[in-house]
């Protein structure tokens, strides 16, 4: 598996129907002002839920016609996503969603230490506004006992997509969209998504009650642990997967 993050895997015979059936109910999403950012959110959205998996390939056509949108108007967006390290294009092949490297998920981490830290830390006097965590720690525990591991995941990026939104800036939002998005390419190489996620539903219970005694530098360590713990435990997938044969097989968390 190299760090351009070729797609080489079985699903890349075009996005799947599972995927595209709820992709059609976001064309509305577009309104009358269509434009190639409205469709790269909501691709980039598809790809943070999970619903488009590392490998797969992007059919221009059928997207096209998911949402409405015209060749051109696609083809841009895929280029911003190419830009952002979710998306690939292969010569003569097509557009697939990336495959990430051992060195892409250390440079994740790296990052949402830097920025999910700091945001915990700047957060100020007490009390903190932690409504949008609630429902995601509460959504994550919902899916987990419905052995919904897809949903835990899911709940899981929206958990740290509101705790950076604690910081109230538009530019850090956009920042850790992105690479939260590049974050469930590397949960779909995990082959046990239970013990993936299942261990961070406490985690992030802890993390919000800390938050809501008023304790910011106990919420701090309990994120920085987290995240060491986390990055650790990709990474051990990775080289395993790669010690095993080198490019990444991507399966469905």
């Amino acid at each position: 598996m190299g760090t351009t993050g070729t797609a080489r895997t079985a699903g890349t015979t075009g996005a799947s129907g599972a995927a595209l059936g709820p992709l059609s109910d976001d064309r509305a999403l577009l309104g009358r002002t269509s434009t190639a950012e409205r469709v790269a959110e909501i691709l980039r959205t598809r790809i943070a839920e999970g619903h488009f998996p590392p490998g797969e390939r992007l059919s221009e056509d059928a997207i096209g016609k998911a949402l409405g949108v015209s060749r051109n108007t696609l083809r841009e967006s895929f280029r911003l996503l190419t830009h952002e390290r979710l998306l690939v294009h292969e010569l003569n092949r097509g557009v697939f969603v990336r495959v990430l490297a051992v060195e892409d998920v250390r440079d994740i981490y790296r990052t949402r230490r830097l920025v999910e830290c700091a945001v915990v830390r700047g957060l100020g006097a007490p009390p903190f506004d932690v409504g949008g965590l609630e429902e995601a720690v509460e959504a994550g525990e919902l899916a987990a006992d419905e052995q919904a591991w897809k949903g835990v995941a899911t709940a899981n990026i929206h958990f740290h997509r509101e705790l950076v939104a604690l910081a109230g800036s538009v530019r850090t939002d956009e920042l850790m969209r992105g690479v939260l998005a590049e974050l469930r390419l590397a949960f779909h190489v995990v082959d046990d998504p239970r013990g993936l996620h299942e261990p961070y539903l406490v985690r992030n219970r802890q993390f919000l009650e800390a938050l809501k005694s008023g304790d910011g530098a106990g919420a701090e360590r309990l994120l920085a642990a987290y995240l060491d713990d986390s990055r650790d435990q990709l990474i051990e997938v990775y080289a395993r997967l790669v010690a095993a044969g080198g490019t990444a097989t991507a399966v469905r968390d």
